[in-house]
């Protein structure tokens, strides 16, 4: 249900992303204000209970603002899904936030993020006992932060690399949180719309 409710948000953003992008159409390069970019990759999950482990497929969206003073502040949303599930729980998630980028003037970018949305956890068989409670769905607020790297592969083209560390809630530990450690890979492509991208 709550991703019933997610989906139609997040298109709405993506739908705002790409008019704006292709707003560029007509500057030249060197004053294009924004730039558009879509990727796509997997991740590898330490769900942080049990010791259980996911695999996501991970996709998501860009947009990069002006930059400021050698640093590109960018707007992202991405979405993961379990495409191979743990024996314990699998999670799922919608999450949007800032990144900024740092320009360095070469073709390897690191960049630092944090992300929040929403996110569910769906617990195996029965559902995971912690105390007189049987978990077996849970929907929460997931916070997520970390960094990594963009390498140019061509002028449409790169290699991103992240890591992420995720705060859920509503958990059956006795926090009450659980913390996901988030190791992913992805390509990403930029939408030109006819010209050539300036970093």
């Amino acid at each position: 249900m709550m991703f019933r409710k997610a989906v139609p948000a997040v298109a709405v953003s993506l739908l705002v992303c790409c008019v704006a992008a292709m707003g560029q159409r007509a500057l030249p390069t060197a004053t294009q204000p924004l730039q558009f970019s879509g990727f796509g990759g997997v991740a590898g999950v330490s769900t942080g209970l049990a010791g259980d482990n996911n695999v996501d497929v991970l996709v998501g969206a860009v947009l990069g603002l002006p930059p400021v003073r050698g640093v590109r502040p960018v707007l992202e949303v991405r979405g993961a899904y379990p495409m191979y599930r743990g024996s314990v729980d699998w999670q799922k998630s919608i999450l949007g936030g800032i990144k900024g980028d740092f320009l360095l003037n070469h073709r390897l970018r690191p960049y630092g993020n944090f992300l929040l949305g929403r996110g569910e956890v769906h617990y195996r068989g029965a559902g995971y006992q912690f105390g007189p409670l049987v978990y077996q769905l849970s929907s929460t607020n997931v916070y997520s932060y970390g960094g990594g790297f963009e390498q140019d592969l061509s002028d449409g083209f790169a290699l991103r690399v992240d890591g992420q560390i995720q705060k859920w809630g509503y958990a059956p530990t006795p926090s009450g949180n659980v913390y996901a450690k988030v190791l992913n890979a992805a390509l990403v492509y930029r939408f030109h719309f006819g010209r050539p991208y300036r970093r």
